[in-house]
């Protein structure tokens, strides 16, 4: 059985995603705000690295951000260990997925992410939880349509 078989959610989420990501204080108060593309690729040719995903940033001041997230699997887990982050993401129903990631140069930081995806595939809303210290220090909440 292959990872489309055993990871049914993560298949639907295959494809182009244009979205908005918020950031916001634990007051809720925007501390950010930025378009994104993101495209999700399963790979199963590719032992290696059978998940990939790229994501590309843009502000209205015109800087952007393009990164990608190569993702191994393991036991119905996707696994980043990149030099960016390191974390593993695993289904919990038909439509969510949670994932759980710490950035490298941050050892006192840790995320958890989940993702929503709608029955029909269309859109997926997101929402990160980020801690420092243990401590709540904001949130990332990102409203995304399928493009492609």
């Amino acid at each position: 059985m292959g990872i489309r078989e055993e990871m049914p959610v993560f298949a639907r989420h295959e494809g182009e995603w244009k979205g908005v990501y918020t950031v916001v204080d634990p007051k809720g108060n925007v501390i950010d705000q930025h378009d994104s593309y993101l495209t999700c690729n399963l790979r199963e040719d590719d032992k290696e690295y059978p998940y990939f995903q790229t994501n590309t940033y843009t502000w209205a001041d015109g800087r952007s951000e393009k990164i990608s997230f190569p993702g191994s699997y393991k036991d119905k887990h996707i696994i980043f260990d990149t030099d960016r982050i390191n974390g593993h993401s695993w289904e919990i129903d038909e439509n969510t997925i949670v994932l759980t990631w710490k950035y490298v140069s941050e050892p006192n930081n840790y995320l958890y992410e989940m993702i929503n995806l709608s029955p029909d595939g269309k859109h997926r809303a997101r929402v990160w939880q980020w801690f420092e210290n243990g401590e709540l220090t904001k949130r990332t909440i990102i409203k995304e349509e399928k493009v492609l």
